[in-house]
């Protein structure tokens, strides 16, 4: 518990401060953090040996990260157009090989290059946002803590309906509903401070979106790590796991309020 404490308060601590300076400072923590994230889950699928398939890998997912922008209304590249270059390299790979690299593993490479890079990009966008981006990032992040937090001590206080057993057996109804409330105060807080940035029924809205998709997308990688048998996606976090253990409900979160455009564009 101890490590687990140290641990948190100086990543968190050098996460805030890299946050806050923002452009290019934000941009290669995220960086790092998606290729960390894409290395944990070649490791954990078995796909390092392919070192074709984990090169493109790495370099779709820094792609796929990094917004290619030259000004605020026209990119060079944008996600689409590189995750199918990735996809076409990767495809390349099973003609070269003759089949020792099989569609089936390019496949799995290419979800993981898209669930991680596609994720970690709508972190940078949001804090690029021109007017307040600060604001929206750490509004988020909050929220998704929130949650979390919210839905461990509810749930270690009333919990008594398991909400997916088969997948996660310490969640509870009580306890994910618990994460809801706090998420949505949370996101008010925000609207009370910043009205002329966020109005009260979009802080409801948003914060009861990020409380539930964010949920499921901590459910998600646990489905996943049960299926494969692991405890952790990695060791790099001493007492927290691996970076994809921490990330899970960002990397679902962020893609998620730009698409349904609840926060401004960058």
């Amino acid at each position: 518990m101890k490590q687990r404490i140290i641990t948190g308060v100086i990543a968190g601590a050098a996460f805030f401060v890299l946050l806050y300076l923002g452009t290019y400072w934000f941009t290669a923590l995220i960086l790092l953090l998606s290729l960390i994230g894409m290395d944990e889950f070649l490791r954990m699928n078995g796909l390092k040996k392919f070192k074709a398939t984990s090169l493109i890998a790495y370099l779709g997912v820094a792609g796929l990260t990094v917004p290619w922008r030259v000004s605020s209304t026209y990119s060079i590249l944008t996600i689409d157009h590189l995750a199918w270059l990735c996809l076409f390299l990767l495809l390349c790979v099973t003609v070269i090989s003759k089949n020792k690299v099989t569609i089936d593993e390019v496949a799995l490479v290419f979800i993981g290059v898209v669930y991680v890079g596609v994720g970690f990009h709508y972190m940078i966008e949001t804090r690029m946002i021109e007017n307040g981006g600060l604001f929206w990032t750490v509004l988020v992040f909050f929220c998704i803590w929130a949650t979390d937090s919210g839905a461990y001590f509810t749930g270690s206080a009333f919990g008594k309906h398991p909400l997916w057993p088969t997948i996660s057996p310490k969640k509870s109804i009580e306890g994910a509903l618990g994460g809801v409330v706090i998420s949505i105060i949370v996101a008010c807080l925000f609207s009370f401070f910043r009205p002329d940035l966020l109005s009260w029924n979009q802080a409801v809205l948003l914060g009861l979106l990020i409380a539930v998709v964010g949920q499921m997308g901590d459910l998600m990688q646990s489905a996943y790590k049960r299926v494969k048998g692991i405890k952790d996606t990695g060791t790099i976090l001493p007492g927290h796991g691996g970076v994809l253990d921490r990330v899970d409900s960002w990397l679902i979160v962020f893609p998620m309020v730009h698409l349904l455009s609840l926060i401004p564009h960058a």
